[in-house]
């Protein structure tokens, strides 16, 4: 027994020299980046099947190229970047990641579950020759003051950076400005919550016909969100509910929540309201007359609007009709508050330093005036450095909205210019293992009892109750609660206060030798009262 309990101990100790989370060392760089030496990496990108970003992406390729002929970059397109994120965990088992791709800090922080799979970005931005506007680099980079702080404060995990920005979006609601006037109602600036239900459920008055009187149609869904998820978090957020922390802490199971479902779920029964898993993309329904309040993302301005440059309905469906652009509704008109959200760009470790580095010379180039802008134009993106947005080129485009409906559209260019005036009004939410898990979570609720409302099912506080239990096992968000680390990753956090890792093993441990040493003696007394 005495040999058992001091194994035991020993092995409290060791267990307290580690720390419980993976490691990521800095990265070393090179003295000299060798330009004599052939380095070919692979780049994953996300175009939405659009033509002009797959030449942009192809532009940059080339120019970059022509600057590093040593550097060959095979470009890969993805239509989808849960795509990009499935295939990047399948193939960190067999160590086949591309160099770089994009992809969102949620994804990036489940990439850092592998040990050193992922580039820590903190020296290779700071160096003087070729981190951010460095002396040796053949092209102007952006300097670091030069990316919006608030975009690159999104790419920080475990306090370093483990990406960098490449465009930023937030939500939108696109509106027929024509049906809203036409109920009788007045479109504010900034839409609430309580305007947008009130309006929605005014418009599914019918006539003699059966048809609904505004637009004269047999289907009318007044008001369809594309992401349930960011209609979660933000809808959270503007209440001052909570949904997590930056220690992994899952807080989204609230009374705040459950109020939120209900309202939903209310409207949904009523027809009021619609998501895009149940009733399809709302563009195509906004651009059909069958929607009046339309949300999804900036970035998929292109496709919103009766002259919209990217339409998935044929022409015989289009009514015609002004399209406003407006921040997501909110609670307090005078507090605006939206999700910031858009790729960012990480690099995989390799063993070769010099790939890696070569990797880091593209990123930065990905982050110049020329491919920023061009971007940008692409759809309502918002370039991530303040060098664009001041530019001539970039203040020229914004200008020009309405010339055409290609690259001028007023749609899209309203959505850019949407964020450029809320930027401090955006939020992002807390980047853990598992934040990805949570997000979609939260969006599965909305899903659910908005299908339960069209199946005519009751949802109450207890049906709320049993959804929390479904998607917190289905996500394993349950694996998540209860112990989480904290921000310096030196301590867990218990009923009494946050302690630090080792002390929270060693007092387990010691707990446990207590036990069986007690039940040691226990047994020991039985047997010598026997004899």
């Amino acid at each position: 027994m005495k040999k058992f309990v001091l194994c035991l101990l020993l092995i409290c100790i060791t267990l307290c020299s580690c720390h419980g989370r993976v490691e990521h060392a800095l990265f070393e760089i090179p003295e000299d980046f060798d330009e004599g030496k052939q380095y070919e990496i692979t780049f994953w990108a996300k175009n939405e099947n659009n033509e002009h970003q797959r030449a942009i992406y192809a532009d940059a390729v080339r120019g970059f190229e022509e600057l590093y002929p040593n550097i060959k970059v095979t470009l890969s397109s993805y239509t989808d970047y849960g795509m990009i994120r499935n295939d990047v965990l399948t193939n960190l088992a067999t160590n086949t990641t591309p160099n770089v791709c994009i992809t969102y800090p949620d994804h990036v922080a489940e990439y850092m579950q592998g040990e050193n799979v992922i580039v820590q970005l903190d020296s290779l931005m700071s160096d003087p020759r070729y981190g951010l506007s460095g002396s040796e680099l053949k092209f102007k980079s952006p300097a670091k003051d030069e990316i919006i702080p608030s975009f690159l404060d999104e790419c920080i995990i475990d306090g370093h950076y483990y990406a960098m920005p490449y465009m930023r979006s937030t939500e939108a609601c696109y509106v027929n400005k024509t049906y809203v006037e036409k109920l009788g109602f007045t479109l504010p600036k900034v839409l609430t919550w309580d305007f947008v239900w009130e309006v929605s459920n005014a418009a599914l008055e019918k006539g003699g016909d059966g048809k609904y009187k505004v637009n004269g149609k047999d289907v009318l869904i007044p008001f369809v969100y594309k992401s349930t998820d960011n209609m979660m978090i933000q809808m959270i957020r503007q209440r001052g509910g909570e949904y997590s922390t930056s220690n992994g802490d899952v807080l989204l199971f609230n009374d705040t929540t459950k109020e939120l479902l209900s309202t939903i779920y209310s409207n949904a029964r009523t027809g009021a309201f619609s998501t895009f898993e149940r009733s399809g993309y709302p563009a195509n329904l906004l651009n059909a007359g069958e929607c009046i309040f339309a949300v999804d993302s900036t970035a998929g301005a292109t496709w919103m609007g009766a002259y919209a440059p990217l339409i998935d309905i044929s022409e015989d469906k289009l009514v015609e009709f002004e399209t406003a652009v407006l921040p997501v509704p909110q609670f307090d008109a005078d507090n605006v508050q939206m999700i910031s959200q858009g790729p960012s760009v990480c690099i995989f470790n390799k063993d070769d330093a010099g790939e890696v580095l070569a990797s880091w010379l593209f990123v930065q180039y990905l982050l110049t005036n020329e491919v920023q802008i061009a971007y940008s134009s692409t759809e309502g993106y918002l370039p991530v450095t303040s060098a664009a947005h001041e530019s001539e080129e970039y203040r020229d485009y914004l200008a020009r909205a309405g010339e055409d409906n290609n690259t001028y559209y007023d749609v899209k260019i309203a959505a850019a210019k949407l964020l450029l005036a809320n930027t401090e009004n955006t939020f992002v939410t807390p980047v853990f293992s598992g934040s990805a898990s949570l997000r979609d979570a939260s969006g599965e609720m909305i899903n659910d009892v908005t299908k339960a409302a069209y199946r005519n099912k009751n949802v109450d506080s207890a049906y709320i109750d049993n959804l929390y239990d479904k998607v917190s096992s289905l996500y394993r968000l349950d694996q998540m609660q209860g112990v989480s680390i904290s921000e310096d990753g030196a301590g867990v956090k218990t009923g009494f206060g946050t302690l630090p890792t080792a002390s929270v093993v060693l007092i387990i441990s010691l707990a446990v030798a207590w036990l069986l040493i007690g039940a040691y003696f226990v047994t020991d007394m039985l047997k010598k009262q026997r004899k």
